[in-house]
């Protein structure tokens, strides 16, 4: 992959922070139109590079959930300085957001999940969610290749970092994170953005709209519907109407000076 195009990114300043994370076999680069958008509307946006991602496929081979939990973990607790934390993550990255949220109610103020990768799209992927529960998988199938990237804009796709495969045992590893969100969704205590593409191949829209569903803590859940476009929502045909609800959603509890992050158990 072109490490240049993968790296992390730091962008804008001010004494409101969002943490940005990309999904499953992605990068930053992924979400960096979202990440700019946000830092033009007066936020510090941080978006770090997941353990395994953005150089080869086997790097991905000596990590599990658990560093992909940690560093989303420790990028939060760096930004405890700023006066609001924001967490916003795409597709993968919106399950690590959601668990930072539900895990630390008292550091996050409002949550952005962007084609939340809560259940599969198809048959196929429904068949590897359930044989990833077992060896089978891997004996049969120790990898799976790439060759592309779920983006309808020519223009991006032509310029999209794509890694060429990725260890089927990481498989195993979403599949857990897809079972600690829906555990952990009714213990999310702050406003909820989530944004969904009609038009996704990786992800069933439909697991947003479940999701948001049973947010029941959260003081305030909007659900974005974004008719043009595929699973890679920043990059795509609709990413500037992503980056203008988002933004507006962000802006908005930022300047709501009445609600506050609850501790678990208020």
């Amino acid at each position: 992959m072109d490490a240049e195009k993968t790296e992390p990114f730091e962008l804008g300043r001010g004494p409101d922070a969002c943490l940005l994370l990309h999904g499953f076999t992605g990068s930053p680069w992924d979400v960096r139109p979202l990440g700019e958008a946000l830092a033009a509307r007066g936020m510090h946006v941080v978006a770090p590079l997941l353990p395994g991602h953005g150089t080869t496929p086997q790097a991905l081979l000596g990590v599990t959930w658990r560093d992909w939990r940690d560093a989303a973990e420790h990028a939060l607790g760096a930004l405890r300085g700023h006066r609001s934390i924001f967490v916003a993550g795409l597709s993968m990255g919106a399950l690590l957001a959601l668990g930072l949220a539900a895990d630390h109610p008292e550091a996050v103020r409002a949550l952005a999940l962007v084609a939340p990768a809560v259940r599969f799209r198809g048959p196929r992927m429904m068949l590897i969610r359930q044989l990833s529960r077992t060896p089978l998988l891997e004996w049969a199938r120790p990898w799976v290749e790439k060759t592309g990237t779920d983006i309808s804009d020519p223009v991006a796709l032509a310029q999209a970092p794509v890694l060429s495969g990725f260890p089927v045992a990481r498989l195993r590893d979403l599949v857990t994170l897809q079972d600690a969100a829906a555990r952990g969704v009714s213990r999310v205590r702050c406003p909820v953005l989530v944004a969904v593409a009609e038009q996704d191949h990786v992800v069933d829209p439909e697991g947003g709209r479940w999701l948001a569903r049973r947010l029941t803590a959260s003081p305030s859940v909007r659900v974005v519907s974004l008719r043009r476009g595929f699973h890679v929502i920043p990059r795509d045909t609709d990413g500037p109407l992503l980056a203008s609800e988002v933004g507006g959603f962000l802006t908005q509890w930022r300047d709501f000076g009445e609600w506050e992050p609850q501790p678990a158990g208020a």
